[in-house]
Formats: structure tokens, C-alpha cells, sequence
């Protein structure tokens, strides 16, 4: 214990953050929270959640009637939780798009709406009337809407259909896009000024017919400055190929994309840098720390006394889906020094979330057998032994 105390330390001083004189204890713990052919749903996937204001864990999933597949009857479902992730609510429907699918649960909590000031939640959601390769080919649609709450996840208002005002459908131009998935995972919103309340939604789309390595995949986002009454739409990251993504705001107020790439190349993660809250891109770069298989991934901040740290989750392999992994940054992104395995073996798409008590939460799909809730603080991540 003393040695590994003193390499925390070390690293610590190291990288010029604040020290602690007493060794604080580690912890991590984790749950099975949905397990598939149970609750009346053949499978669950695609994980989201986010913290309100009070505390409560609200976490969201698909519900996939038939089987695992991406396109089919598709209900959305929410859990909460009111004391740190320990218990939860058995799962509620919130959103049933007859037998059609709904999917890519995106949520956010405005903070800033003095109209709602114990927070609003929104959850952003896609629905489909054909598979994505379907759509792809010009033969399907995709929407884009929101519901909103304003206890906690307890009740829901009728969905709000926004696809006009953030995804373009002029065929025969540039902008002939034709899928369209929101981030999945939690959305975000700015904290810092000018931007200050800008709720910001990461999402990707294809424009015109399938090409060779999913290269008419672009991701970009929108964002609302009036706390969800008019939209704007971000260009996009001019990156063929990219696919779902996640966004951080750093704690200079730039504004960072963390990108799937959809066909594979660099089988790292596609990063791109904004200025301006998402206004223009700056900067775009491929982060060979990031290795990553073709899947989603998960990115937050997370403060640390002062110095804010970037936290990311998911699959640490450059050929499947396994390794579940949180990474640590404690220079916003610029290096990734610590890695912690939190399950060896088949895992896929994740989520993040800080906890009010600082711990933090990680909401995964483990073994295609359904999802668990994983939570565990710094000191957990920062110990050298690697498995839990």
C-alpha cells in the first residue's frame, strides 16, 4: 500500500497537480442493471446517462423487442437511481415508436433555464422508418426529436419532432443526407461564456449514396442558445468516414469531439477542436493513444481541486470489442498517461457520467448478454493493479 500511495504521488507531482497528505481509500463496484430475453425485451443496448442537479442517476437504453438488431420494433426505456447509483427503478418506457425503431438516446440537463431552476432535462432521440443501410440507399428515413422533464426523469412531455431545423434532405445536393444518429450517449452543455447555456448535440449523417468505406459519413452537431426553442446546425467535421460522436468542454471553453471512425483505417479515435462552441472547427487530428475498435466511446470532464481531468471509456483493442478501459488525461486531452481495464472481455458501447459525491459511474455493454452499471472513484483509477 505504501509503495503504490507513493507512485500516486509521484504521478501526481509529476503532472503538477495538488497533493494529498493522507492515502484516500479505492473503490469500485459494479451491478448487473438489464440482462437480455428479461423485462419483455429480447436485447438491450446503446447506454446513456447523465446527473441532475439533485443527484438522481438517469439512465437510458434501447429496448429491442425481437432481437439485437439495430433496425426493428425499438422502445426507449429509463432507470433512475436517487443514492449514487447503488439501486435503481425498474425500467419505464418513455418512448415506443409503435413497431418501428427509436434509438441513440442522447440526454442533457439545462442548468441555465431560470424558468426550470432544478434543472430541465432533455433526451434526444433518432427514429427510423427502414435499416440504415436502407437509408443509406435513399429508401428510409431518419427523424430527430426531444422530450423533455422537469422531475427528474419521473414524467415526460409528448416528443417534439426538430428534423427540419438539424438535418438537411435536398437530394441531388450537397446536402442530401440521409441517416442521421445523435452522439449516442449524453449530450452536453457549455458552461464557460460567450456560450454559456449552449445545449450542444453531437450527431453524424451520410450525404448521398453509399461509397467505399462508409466515406459519405461526416460527423458534426447542432445546438439550441435559447434552451431548446430554435436550433443551429454545426458544419461538419470534414473528416471522411466519421462516424458517432461525443463531445467535452475543456476547461479553456474550447469544445472537443471524440469520433468513431467507420471504416476502420487508423483504428484509433477521431478528435476535432472548436474555439467558438461548436460554431467552426479548428483543428481535427487522429489520437493514436485512443486505440479503438469500430465502435462508440464515451469522454468527460471530470474536476479534480483545480485542475480538470478528461476521463474516457471503451473498448482498448484495434480488432474486437473487448477490454473495456477508462483512460485518463490531466492535460485536456493531450496525452492519455493512465489506462484501467474494468472488464476483460466482450464489451462495446459505454457511457460516463460524475456522480454527486465525485465518484463515477460507467453504464456498459458487457458480453451481449445486456448491460451493467460500473462505479468507482480517482483513487481506484489511479492504482496500478488491473483488474477491480
Amino acid at each position: 500500500m505504501l509503495v503504490r500511495f507513493v507512485w500516486v504521488l509521484s504521478l501526481l507531482a509529476l503532472l503538477g497537480l495538488p497533493l494529498s497528505c493522507t492515502p484516500l481509500p479505492t473503490f469500485f463496484e459494479e451491478q448487473a442493471l438489464l440482462t437480455n430475453g428479461l423485462g419483455g425485451y429480447a436485447c438491450y443496448r446503446i447506454p446513456a446517462i447523465t446527473t441532475m442537479p439533485n443527484g438522481t442517476l438517469v439512465a437510458f437504453v434501447e429496448g429491442r423487442v425481437s432481437g439485437c438488431a439495430d433496425f426493428g420494433n425499438v422502445d426507449l426505456l429509463v432507470l433512475r437511481s436517487s443514492d449514487q447509483g447503488k439501486t435503481w427503478s425498474p425500467p419505464q418506457k418513455v418512448v415506443d415508436n409503435d413497431s418501428l425503431q427509436v434509438g441513440n438516446p442522447a440526454p442533457v440537463v439545462d442548468r441555465f433555464d431560470p424558468l426550470y431552476p432544478d434543472g430541465r432535462l432533455f433526451l434526444f432521440y433518432n427514429t427510423g422508418t427502414a435499416s440504415e443501410y436502407e437509408v443509406r440507399e435513399g429508401k428510409g428515413s431518419r427523424g430527430v426529436h426531444f422530450i423533455t422533464s422537469t422531475d427528474h426523469g419521473q414524467s415526460w412531455t409528448s416528443p417534439q419532432e426538430i428534423t427540419d431545423h438539424v438535418h438537411f434532405n435536398q437530394p441531388g445536393s450537397a446536402l442530401d443526407w440521409r441517416t442521421n444518429a445523435v452522439t449516442p450517449g449524453h449530450a452536453l452543455q457549455l458552461s464557460q461564456d460567450p456560450y454559456k447555456g449552449r445545449i450542444y448535440i453531437p450527431a453524424n449523417h451520410s450525404a448521398g449514396p453509399p461509397q467505399d468505406g462508409f466515406n459519405e459519413y461526416r460527423a458534426y452537431g447542432f445546438y439550441s442558445d435559447d434552451h431548446g426553442q430554435s436550433w443551429s446546425v454545426s458544419p461538419d467535421v470534414d473528416v471522411p468516414s466519421s462516424n458517432e460522436a461525443i463531445g467535452v468542454e475543456l476547461a479553456d471553453g474550447r469544445l472537443m469531439l471524440n469520433i468513431r471512425e467507420q471504416n476502420g483505417a487508423t483504428k484509433t479515435r477521431l478528435v476535432a477542436l472548436s474555439k467558438d462552441g461548436g460554431t467552426l472547427w479548428d483543428e481535427t487530428y487522429f489520437d493514436a493513444a485512443l486505440i479503438s475498435p469500430v465502435c462508440q466511446s464515451s469522454i468527460i470532464g471530470w474536476p479534480y481541486q483545480q485542475a480538470e481531468i478528461l476521463l474516457y471509456s471503451g473498448p482498448y483493442s484495434t480488432t474486437t470489442r473487448h477490454q473495456m478501459s477508462v483512460m485518463v488525461s490531466f492535460d485536456q486531452g493531450e496525452t492519455w498517461p493512465l489506462r484501467k481495464e474494468v472488464y476483460a472481455g466482450t464489451a462495446a458501447y459505454s457511457d460516463l457520467v460524475v456522480l454527486q459525491d465525485n465518484s463515477i459511474g460507467l453504464f456498459y455493454e458487457r458480453d451481449g448478454q445486456g448491460l451493467y452499471f460500473a462505479r468507482f472513484n480517482l483513487e481506484w483509477l489511479l492504482n496500478r493493479n488491473k483488474n477491480p
